[in-house]
């Protein structure tokens, strides 16, 4: 992400029905798996201007890291209840990573070219027992100018989500699409804008803020779909079979991964540069 969506974010991320209804998803599987308590750490990987991790700062200890210092000076202003680090995550965290009970990593992985890189790094700082939970955006169909302005490398089908840990010590408590209910509408909007070769919000990207009874509309059915997540969670009722995202919740279990770049037989992202494979020597 560039200036004009960090920008954009901080103007729009607490009121717009996408991020409040995320958030407010997030934070029911959160409650779900992980108590409030002000000692309980939760850390947010790619955290941007900061709205994620500070709707959390009155249930937890939050920590939020971005390697953009702008990002970061945003999330400082406006939240200054949540410790704010200007880094690369996991190497900048220090003593957080061991203290961490839960890592957010939402719509992180797509905007680096080596996802199993940084994935797999992050599971091997990430202490057992502790959680982690990921969102990334799902349908390569959807693929649209949106995703060109945010810097995307590829949007997700759930076989592809699902490699990043296997094999790793973390165990699937959660694997699911979401923002299904709205699926037609978003893939409408997208196959438009890809057909017009621009976005239709602000900054180069689909977001914009509808009228306040449609914003509202939008947030409480996206944001129902919790329920049926949450259920899952529990062991009940079926997985999402399409949606916008996709959204996993792991456990970190016992052993000591060795990070790893991308397999050889995941092929490479048809919209970002070549990367290391495992054929080849990390040098």
């Amino acid at each position: 992400m560039q200036s004009p969506q960090f920008q954009m974010n901080s103007e729009i991320e607490l009121r717009h029905w996408w991020f409040v209804a995320r958030r407010r998803i997030l934070a029911a599987i959160i409650d779900r798996v992980l108590p409030a308590s002000p000692q309980t750490m939760v850390v947010d990987i790619g955290c941007g201007t900061g709205g994620n991790i500070a709707a959390l700062a009155d249930r937890y200890a939050c920590v939020g890291i971005d390697p953009s210092q702008e990002a970061i000076a945003l999330a400082r202003a406006r939240f200054p209840r949540v410790r704010f680090i200007a880094g690369m995550a996991p190497d900048d965290l220090g003593e957080v990573s061991g203290q961490a009970r839960l890592w957010l990593a939402t719509d992180v992985l797509e905007h680096v070219p080596d996802d199993f890189w940084l994935f797999s790094r992050l599971v091997a700082a990430t202490a057992p027992g502790a959680y982690l939970l990921l969102t990334v955006p799902a349908g390569p169909s959807l693929w649209s100018p949106h995703d060109e302005s945010h810097g995307h490398y590829r949007r997700y089908d759930q076989a592809r989500f699902q490699r990043l840990w296997q094999g790793l010590p973390a165990t699937p408590l959660l694997v699911s699409y979401f923002n299904r209910r709205l699926y037609p509408l978003v893939k409408l909007v997208r196959t438009v804008n890809r057909w017009r070769g621009k976005a239709g919000g602000q900054a180069g990207t689909d977001f914009k803020i509808p009228a306040a009874p449609v914003n509202r509309l939008l947030t409480a059915i996206f944001a129902g779909e919790s329920q049926r997540l949450v259920r899952l969670l529990d062991g009940r009722g079926r997985a999402y079979a399409t949606g916008v995202s996709l959204v996993a919740l792991l456990r970190r279990e016992e052993g000591a991964p060795v990070p790893r770049h991308r397999p050889a037989d995941i092929p490479e992202d048809e919209h970002g540069p070549p990367v290391q494979s495992d054929s080849v020597s990390a040098g």
